[in-house]
């Protein structure tokens, strides 16, 4: 479960922003938009979902690539990097301050029921900072913190009472460029298995639903549990199709292009040689009710796109995952988003409280019917530095309920200029007379 999420000093993002799933003191749509965390102490109502709008380069994107560049980080720490490699980090070039200073990530969030506040200071040389506090009984638990010390070149650790384990093997093991968590976990401390395992297991990220591979639904499909599931969304979906047929092949070199240079057919045939290579049908009734074979791929763009999407929104509702989209509307019917969204809205598809957040073009579901003000965000360049902000921020206006209408009639800002190309140009030609 994701509580929040901040980030300071990275590509379009200047000063710090935060983005909340924390429920405000609205009552809208409370039943169904929003859940109660499982803490024992000290427990708080989260949001099922969040949205985030605004004009085309305003940095929408930004915030989940911040997201995906923390989790790639703690994921690859002890094994992608290593020692002396640079880290992926890009911060605000636009001002010659921060093109210099380090870039921030923080995220508050619960996994086997404790509540965790973790992040670091990074640059694109080492590590500058990282700390990681619980909560497992409401009250703050310091486990550890560390800090690069110039004037010594070296990190000073500080493990508080309730953090057990080998610390010193553990920190003495940590580069300079790689987390402590990541290492710790490694070598294997069980006290922070459950927090490495929530960016792993349940915090996922996808930059875009465009190049999603199919072959995670494939591998749902062919387990019983989910099966049936599957085959009732491509019913709900009205796709056309009543099941699929996943059967499994050895590699065949002779499907190869006859004039592909012998060199490239050598190597594809040694890397695929002990494959096995799936073989997706799927199955239409015809008007006399007839079962009709198609190749997946001669299905529409749309439909694949959707199998391949199905099978990680499913795996979310069930396991309770943290599910990042970047541009949801892409290749999908305004309908089928809003379908999309209110699976995280119905209490009786989403029994493990999974959360959605995703950006949009999609005005169409900036209603009130499907979200909570304080669910729909807006993103817009301030200083040509992006800033992000609920909805909840605005007063509502009595009698004012058409949210989309408001929005492009920019009470909210976060929408895009264009200039005249007429005037510019005019405005060009003056100049060079």
């Amino acid at each position: 479960m994701l509580i929040e999420f901040k980030v300071k000093n990275y590509r379009s993002i200047k000063e710090e922003q935060t983005l909340s799933m924390v429920k405000s003191s609205a009552k809208e749509l409370e039943d169904t938009n929003t859940f109660t965390t499982p803490e024992k102490k000290k427990s708080i109502k989260l949001l099922n979902s969040a949205t985030i709008y605004g004009p085309n380069a305003a940095g929408k994107s930004n915030l989940l690539k911040a997201m995906k560049t923390m989790r790639e980080l703690i994921l690859d720490s002890d094994s992608k990097i290593k020692r002396g490699t640079k880290l992926p980090i890009t911060p605000f070039l636009l001002d010659s301050e921060t093109k210099n200073e380090p870039t921030e990530f923080e995220v508050i969030f619960i996994s086997k029921n404790v509540r965790y506040q973790y992040g670091f200071m990074v640059n694109s040389e080492m590590i500058l900072e990282e700390w990681l506090y619980a909560f497992p009984e409401g009250a703050s638990q310091t486990w550890f913190e560390r800090e690069y010390k110039e004037s010594k070149n070296d990190t000073e650790w500080y493990f508080g009472s309730k953090f057990s384990g080998n610390k010193k093997i553990w920190s003495e093991s940590t580069r300079k460029n790689a987390l402590f968590l990541s290492t710790a976990t490694q070598l294997n401390s069980e006290q922070l298995k459950p927090v490495y395992d929530w960016f792993n297991d349940t915090f996922h990220i996808l930059e875009s639903t465009v190049r999603l591979d199919p072959g995670f639904t494939y591998d749902l499909y062919q387990k019983e549990k989910y099966k049936k599931r599957i085959n009732d969304f491509l019913n709900v979906a009205d796709l056309d199709i009543e099941e699929l047929n996943i059967t499994e092949e050895d590699f065949d070199s002779t499907s190869l292009p006859s004039d592909m240079p012998e060199d490239i057919r050598e190597k594809i045939c040694e890397d695929l040689k002990d494959k096995k290579m799936l073989d997706v049908v799927s199955v239409h009734k015809s008007l006399q009710g007839e079962s009709i074979h198609f190749d997946f791929d001669d299905e529409s763009d749309g439909t694949r796109k959707f199998l391949a999407f199905i099978g990680p929104w499913i795996d979310s509702l069930e396991s309770g995952n943290v599910l990042v989209i970047d541009e949801l509307h892409d290749n999908f019917h305004p309908l089928m988003v809003r379908f999309l969204i209110e699976l995280f809205h119905n209490k009786e598809m989403n029994t493990s409280n999974a959360q959605l957040i995703f950006t949009s073009h999609d005005t169409s579901v900036m209603t009130q019917e499907i979200f909570r003000r304080d669910q729909i965000w807006f993103c817009e360049k301030n200083n040509k530095a992006s800033e992000y902000f609920s909805l909840i921020e605005f007063k509502p206006r009595k009698g004012v309920t058409d949210i989309e209408k408001s929005y492009f009639s920019g009470r909210y800002g976060a929408l895009p200029y264009f200039k005249s190309i007429v005037n510019s140009m005019e405005a060009k030609t003056d100049g060079e007379e």
